[in-house]
């Protein structure tokens, strides 16, 4: 093995581990055509919906609906001992988001709305996508998922449109480290 190559595995397996000391999910860049097909696999952040209490299946529905429309992140349902990058719980206010970087942060899936006649999985996958880095698109139709409560309770789109979708994907595209609970940058998002 050259010099090169030695020095970038190096490189390589210092930068890794340095990352994942400090929670940060990341994949090691070690050899060309690997590196190139890490770099563009999705980001992987996952979700703890065990605080969700009735809601957890349109959580996870909620979850589903991005994994189909994006390729640049898939949300995963978090395993046992792991940490998750999102908690979701059920509460009896509205529904509403806190992120605190790209890809983490909170969300609540509050009752009031569900008791008014709003989806609830449309509510989920509206408030993970705050988590995404959208922010509300109100008043907006119900072809846009972001417009939130205001498409209306007949409103039943769980589904992204292609701004939003382009959106994400730009946000989470190429090869990017982004560590846990970093000082909050967006707004709150309210469905």
């Amino acid at each position: 093995m050259n010099s090169r190559k030695i020095l970038r595995a190096s490189l390589a397996l210092c930068t890794t581990g340095l990352l994942v000391g400090t929670g940060v999910q990341t994949a090691s860049a070690t050899g060309s055509a690997d590196a190139q097909a890490e770099r563009t696999a999705a980001r992987v952040v996952t979700y703890d919906a065990s605080g969700a209490a009735e809601f957890k299946d349109a959580v996870n529905q909620g979850a589903e609906a991005w994994n189909t429309s994006v390729k640049n992140v898939q949300l995963k349902a978090v395993q046992p001992g792991q940490r998750a990058n999102i908690i979701v719980v059920a509460d009896n206010g509205w529904p509403r988001a806190q992120p605190t970087s790209l890809g983490n942060g909170r969300v609540w899936i509050g009752r009031q709305a569900v008791n008014q006649g709003h989806n609830t999985i449309r509510i989920s996958s509206h408030e993970l996508g705050h988590i995404l880095g959208l922010p509300d698109v109100k008043p907006g139709p119900c072809t846009s998922l972001m417009s939130g409560a205001s498409a209306g309770t007949t409103c039943t789109n769980r589904y992204p449109n292609a701004q939003e979708k382009a959106q994400v994907e730009r946000s989470f595209g190429g090869f990017k480290d982004y560590p846990r609970d970093v000082a909050a940058k967006f707004a709150p998002g309210i469905y």
